[in-house]
């Protein structure tokens, strides 16, 4: 197998021999714990072989869209011809599954090749179809091979068309069930940060699909739509005192008790919303230039002065809602998984973490970035029964491994940060 190269001494004099061996031990196994997660069907979510699942876990047993999507992306820069093949099995199992409507399921069971389109609650999950479209992209962009997108040229139509319809009024922005996401026991709807975030990026990747079989006008209809919501999504998540220059008045910028803001804000309704700060979704929209520069520094002092990178890399919420909080639902203690520092409520997410570090590298901080990937590193070392399980989740506090062992997008997070940190951050792009 052959892959980019980990190592220029020139290029991390700044770390210990301690420090480039753990690296290079960890994107091993990294590397070890991403074939686990080849099935016949595509990339499982976690290692079928060293987790074992009882009542609702058996749903781990499956090729999920977003996790899928995202070891798929996160992995193209492997030139494995097992992860090759997996990266193309996924898309295709997916897309096999997909119902008259135009969604694309949750997940689909590797035992017995049921699709399920709906999670907690008989919920739909928005975001799977926002990942396959971004995923489809990548993957043939950077592997040259159109095959997969020719052949669901028609179905990746009816999958925008069924997206589209989530923006019910027609403002920009998709209205998302509660738990409708990844966040599939956590209280955010309607408009969500993270979803329109995945849904600007889905846009402009559909548009470079059209453009790709020479579709021109309809893509340039693509594009302009993707600049709108864009536009439309820092009018509203980036609350200011200042007046806007269109002159229309968002629901954020009424909120004169924020301020001038310092990160995009999580969630918001007709009704309230949610000032904490989303951290992964925060961290998409810069990765992925929605976000200037400018922004993305006053999000980075902010996540950086309070400390989300302790005990590791990175908790996805600041700060977690307690008992008592308005934002406070009595299903967060389902499985005990949404406590106060558990799971989505500001739980450790490797995944989360590698995007952390490439958010930092990008930002032009390349030492500390390396130095948050020696930190990443110490965290998937440790596991629940063997080092270097890069578990699913970790304790928000404690920093101790709490999810499932060998999770696919957690190994590929890590891969995909290793392989920035040789780019020069000015050309790194996407998700």
């Amino acid at each position: 197998m052959e892959h980019k190269i980990l190592f220029e001494p020139e290029e991390y004099r700044e770390l210990s021999s301690e420090e480039r061996g753990l690296l290079a031990l960890g994107y091993n196994r990294a590397i070890d714990a991403v074939r686990r997660n080849i099935t016949p069907k595509g990339f499982s979510a976690c290692s079928l072989a060293d987790n074992e699942v009882c009542g609702t876990d058996v749903n781990y047993r499956s090729v999920w869209a977003r996790d899928g999507a995202l070891t798929l992306i996160w992995t193209l820069d492997l030139n494995d011809p097992a992860i090759r093949d997996c990266q193309a099995q996924t898309l295709r199992t997916l897309f096999a599954h997909q119902a008259p409507t135009g969604q694309i399921p949750a997940n689909v069971r590797i035992d017995s090749d049921e699709p399920e389109y709906a999670g907690v609650g008989g919920i739909a999950s928005i975001d799977s179809g926002l990942w396959l479209v971004i995923a489809m992209w990548r993957y043939a962009s950077e592997t040259n091979d159109w095959s997969i997108v020719d052949e669901n040229r028609n179905n990746l139509q009816r999958l925008m068309d069924w997206l589209g319809a989530h923006d019910s009024n027609n403002c920009g922005m998709l209205e998302i069930p509660e738990a409708g996401d990844w966040t599939d026991l956590f209280a955010r709807s309607y408009h969500v940060l993270y979803d329109e975030v995945a849904w600007h990026r889905c846009l402009v990747c559909y548009a470079n699909i059209l453009q790709h079989f020479e579709e021109m006008e309809r893509a340039e209809d693509y594009f302009t739509w993707s600049r709108h919501v864009r536009q439309v999504i820092i009018e509203s998540f980036w609350p200011s005192t200042s007046a806007e220059s269109n002159g229309r008045t968002s629901f954020a910028s009424k909120q004169f008790s924020l301020g001038d803001a310092r990160y995009l804000v999580a969630q918001l309704s007709p009704f309230s919303f949610s000032w904490r700060c989303d951290v992964l979704g925060n961290l998409l929209a810069y990765l992925s230039n929605l976000t200037n520069r400018s922004q993305a520094m006053q999000t980075f002092r902010f996540l950086w002065g309070v400390g989300v990178n302790e005990p590791g890399p990175v908790r996805n919420l600041y700060p977690p809602v307690q008992a008592g909080d308005p934002e406070w639902r009595e299903y967060f203690t389902v499985n005990l998984l949404n406590l106060p520092n558990h799971y989505h409520n500001g739980g450790i997410w490797p995944f989360v973490g590698g995007l952390w570090v490439r958010f930092v590298h990008r930002l032009g901080m390349r030492d500390l970035a390396r130095r948050e990937l020696v930190k990443l590193a110490r965290l998937c070392a440790h596991g629940v029964e063997n080092e270097w399980e890069f578990n699913e989740w970790h304790h928000g506090e404690t920093g101790r491994p709490m999810g499932k062992a060998f999770q696919a997008w957690s190994a590929a997070s890590f891969i995909k940060a290793c392989h920035d940190l040789h780019i020069d951050p000015d050309a790194v792009n996407g998700a």
